[in-house]
């Protein structure tokens, strides 16, 4: 177990310290929006371009991978929305959320800096992966979810904003870049690829950094009761049918994921919601309760990251 601590430990430190500093006023929370920008805009989209264009094709484009990722997610949502609206009286609006909450992981900021730690042969690839799967699928398709809660008849217009600014988002572009450079089977040239590294590195310690200062002010009195069903089911019902996803695609004799690649999948899916959920959220009225569940999601990961990799460690 201390040798599981010694990898979660310096993650959460790094949170704690980013809301600490920020709170004691070292930095001001505007400024952990700057510094979001440029892990968001430079140094993911490096880490992504350089992890896709120094393998093979076969390595990065897993069908099982996304696959049983994206019927985890799609699983998840579709649990957290029945449950919030039959179980918990929720409005449609809210159940959406409920399951955006529930189903959307935080893969950059906080996932990879965790598999560069556990299992960094793969993160680069794992993390490419979960983002073709959480930007082409669910992301669009909890925002059309949430334009029909609201009676409106732009829902596919939503879609196709949403998917119009994915394309036009440097980490996609750096996707793409990736692949491309990936199915030429080009090698970069030295200059580039020192660049591309620099950048990537960066990546790591910052994000986490800003987690922590944008965990400052998030309101959490209160709501507990609310969110405790979001913060469940997204730390503990979501790697859970991912792996079942997994287990039940390699019984059909789909050809099973190699264990980093598997242990990566489950991993991902355990971590708190995506850094944008109460921006999403804010847009619907459902601010509050996006931010709280943020807040006690990325305080609760600790333990049950911690508890994940004891359980089954890399």
């Amino acid at each position: 177990m201390l040798d599981i601590l010694a990898v979660t430990s310096p993650i959460y430190c790094i949170i704690a310290l980013g809301y600490l500093l920020t709170r004691g006023g070292l930095f001001a929370k505007a400024e952990m929006r700057v510094i979001g920008k440029f892990v968001l805009n430079l140094a993911l989209p490096a880490l992504v371009f350089k992890s896709l264009s120094q393998r093979q094709i076969a390595e990065v484009f897993n069908p099982a991978y996304l696959l049983a990722y994206a019927l985890g997610s799609l699983l998840v949502i579709a649990i957290g929305y029945g449950w919030a609206r039959r179980v918990a009286g929720q409005s449609a609006t809210s159940s959406t959320f409920y399951a955006m909450g529930m189903g959307c992981a935080n893969s950059g900021f906080v996932g990879f800096p965790i598999l560069l730690l556990t299992l960094p042969a793969v993160a680069g690839v794992a993390l490419a992966l979960n983002m073709l799967v959480e930007n082409l699928l669910v992301i669009p398709l909890l925002l059309v979810m949430a334009e029909r809660s609201r009676g409106s008849g732009n829902a596919w217009q939503a879609l196709a904003q949403s998917l119009a600014r994915l394309a036009r988002t440097p980490l996609f572009i750096g996707l793409l870049a990736g692949l491309a450079v990936s199915l030429s089977g080009l090698k970069l040239p030295a200059p580039i690829a020192q660049t591309t590294t620099l950048f990537a590195n960066a990546s790591g310690a910052l994000s986490l950094f800003v987690i922590g200062g944008s965990l400052v002010g998030l309101p959490l009195a209160g709501m507990g009761k609310k969110v405790w069903p979001i913060v469940s089911g997204k730390l503990l019902l979501h790697p859970l049918l991912v792996a079942g996803s997994l287990a039940v695609l390699a019984a059909t004799g789909l050809t099973p994921l190699a264990p980093p690649l598997h242990a990566a999948a489950v991993l991902l899916a355990a971590m708190p919601m995506m850094g944008i959920y109460p921006t999403l959220a804010q847009a619907y009225g459902q601010e509050d309760t996006a931010a709280a569940a943020t807040l006690l999601a990325t305080v609760a990961s600790f333990f049950t990251i911690s508890g994940l990799l004891w359980l089954n460690p890399p």
